[in-house]
């Protein structure tokens, strides 16, 4: 059978689990997505634009989801705070072993006669349905031993496929606590810990979340300034956000190489040790953006080095650091009003 071939192709290509489901799985992703635009008025349009996450091709039948892991790569110290560790760590970068793996296993795919028509899916929901994780409070996919750090890899085919059940072969639920009633829902009954350390409110309740004021999301879409006391509960973050994870009890402990060993150094990251920094982006050209710093963070897109200066600008601001003052100042007369405006507020926080 070739659905099983497949799963086992996955864990022989080291995939931690691999699924398939029907793709008519999500009946229920746009009524919840119009119930999240009901109780965050403000963030509508942004969840009003997912819904073509389900709209798949005529020709699709199935689709193959797959995890992995990236909680055994280490986190620079000089970057901790500043970036999320997905996007230090991102799969679909060309030259990462994760991404030559789903390469080849595409490939494989192929080979076997299986057309992949699309790989645009709700990942996470897919995940959860595969039997790969669990849903936390806080949105993301957990599994017992690496927590929440998975990347999702999913692709729609036209085959149709047998769906499997619970195909990872491993509990999801947090290790050595009893998970909530809820069969989807991996967290302990009563914690709450996600909500109440999120910095903007964006979560507020059990599986919800308000997009539009999501750390992340205000980070790499932002189109105009937030009001200052959401600038100052941003924090340093410059791309992306772990609070909510940070604080998840589930991700305790989990952040380690196989058998407690020391996480190793994901490939080429130490070598952008001179751009990451807010100091080193506000001295940066755009040339030098264009060309490095923007195709391996590329969220926020060669025209958005405006918003990589505002980013840097609010995290030095937050830092308390008085040192940053001089190098913060030579924004205060710079031609683009966002940019002016949030160095005269930096200016002012700082003292």
């Amino acid at each position: 059978m070739l659905s099983k071939q497949i799963i086992e192709k996955a864990h022989e290509m080291g995939f931690l689990g691999c699924g398939i489901i029907p793709v008519d799985s999500f009946k229920e992703y746009t009524d919840e997505l119009q119930k999240r635009a009901k109780l965050f008025p403000d963030s509508a349009p942004l969840y009003e634009s997912m819904h073509g996450a389900v709209n798949f091709p005529e020709n699709a039948k199935s689709i193959i989801i797959s995890t992995q892991r990236f909680n055994h790569y280490k986190v620079p110290e000089n970057l901790k705070g500043l970036y999320g560790k997905v996007y230090l760590f991102d799969p679909r970068i060309s030259y990462s072993r994760e991404n030559r793996t789903n390469l080849e296993f595409e490939t494989w795919l192929k080979l076997k006669g299986v057309n992949i028509v699309s790989r645009y899916v709700p990942a996470r929901l897919a995940a959860e349905k595969a039997g790969l994780g669990r849903f936390a409070r806080n949105n993301f996919i957990y599994d017992e031993k690496h927590g929440s750090s998975l990347w999702i890899n999913t692709w729609v085919v036209s085959e149709d496929l047998p769906a499997t059940a619970n195909p990872g072969g491993e509990k999801t639920a947090a290790s050595g606590t009893e998970p909530a009633s809820d069969t989807w829902l991996a967290c302990n009954d009563g914690c709450r810990m996600c909500i109440e350390a999120c910095p903007t409110k964006a979560l507020s309740g059990d599986f919800t979340m308000d997009r539009g004021r999501c750390i992340t999301h205000l980070i790499c879409f932002g189109k105009t300034l937030p009001d200052e006391k959401t600038l100052s509960a941003m924090g340093t973050w410059i791309y992306g956000c772990d609070v909510c994870q940070d604080a998840c009890p589930m991700n305790k402990d989990k952040y380690l190489a196989p058998n407690g060993s020391q996480p190793e150094g994901f490939p080429l990251l130490y070598d952008f040790d001179g751009y990451l920094l807010p100091e080193q982006i506000l001295q940066m050209d755009e040339n030098t953006y264009k060309n490095i710093l923007n195709p391996r963070f590329w969220y926020i897109g060669e025209e958005g080095f405006w918003l990589w200066k505002i980013n840097a600008i609010r995290s030095l601001a937050n830092s308390g650091d008085k040192k940053h003052i001089p190098l913060i100042k030579t924004y205060t007369s710079h031609e683009d009003e966002r940019i002016n405006k949030i160095a005269l507020w930096a200016l002012e926080k700082l003292g």
